[in-house]
């Protein structure tokens, strides 16, 4: 299955490159199959005499000048912007409809008596776009570890019990607010990194900046028999622990 998807989406990379790039001589830049022709030869050409540093210098420069060639063409511009709007759009969309995310809870059915691990159900799955959070009723906690792309991510400890000793939170990010709520007898580590953004842990608080690094935990953290530790990481977005 996922040998086909690769095949599939390759074939469709391949497809629309082929239009692009007719799309472009056609009607914007007549002269452009020259430079690609050119340069296409520079790369075989310096490939096959990559030993030297004349074949070196040769395949450099094609690739040079076919990456210039395709920078400059109006249709990868246009495909660019597309790309761009289609993100934001996404985004504007997971804000407006957040998603929930439920969990299923099912019986393990062993394959056969040689079965040595089970396949669990997981709270939350990775996601491009979207918001996720947990659900607004009582539900069994598993650990958190996740990847997302644009979206927020809100998890509320209140309606779960957590087990004896470390809970552990990861998330990984790269647009979006990340909201943690914690029981008021629970101690919590925190370790984030940000490209860009604030952050606001219980009592303490980091406005917005650049290139942000914290690292806080309550006092008794260490000697706690419960307790939550969170590691989390984006490029763009606020954090915000609270207890509830």
């Amino acid at each position: 299955m996922l040998n086909k998807f690769e095949k599939d989406s390759f074939s469709w990379i391949v497809l629309i490159g082929v239009l692009l790039l007719l799309v472009e001589i056609t009607f914007f830049n007549q002269g452009l199959i020259f430079s690609l022709f050119v340069s296409g030869a520079m790369i075989y050409f310096g490939r096959k005499l990559y030993h030297r540093t004349t074949g070196k210098v040769l395949f450099w420069i094609g690739a040079f000048s076919l990456v210039s060639s395709v920078i400059g063409m109006m249709t990868f511009r246009l495909f660019l912007l597309a790309i761009l709007i289609y993100f934001i759009m996404q985004f504007a969309q997971s804000k407006k409809k957040p998603e929930v995310i439920r969990p299923i809870l099912e019986e393990p059915t062993p394959n056969s008596s040689e079965t040595t691990v089970i396949e669990q159900s997981s709270l939350f799955k990775n996601s491009i776009f979207g918001h996720q959070s947990t659900p607004q009723h009582v539900y069994e906690w598993d650990d958190v570890n996740i990847l997302t792309g644009v979206g927020d991510t809100t998890i509320d400890l209140s309606y779960t019990v957590l087990p004896k000793g470390e809970t552990v939170i990861f998330i990984r990010n790269i647009v979006g607010n990340i909201k943690i709520f914690i029981p008021y007898d629970t101690e919590v580590s925190l370790r984030h990194s940000a490209l860009a953004g604030s952050a606001e842990v219980l009592e303490f608080q980091k406005d917005r900046s650049f290139n942000q690094m914290l690292a806080v935990k309550t006092p008794g953290y260490d000697q706690a028999e419960q307790k939550v530790k969170i590691l989390t990481s984006m490029m763009i977005g606020d954090i915000e622990v609270k207890r509830l």
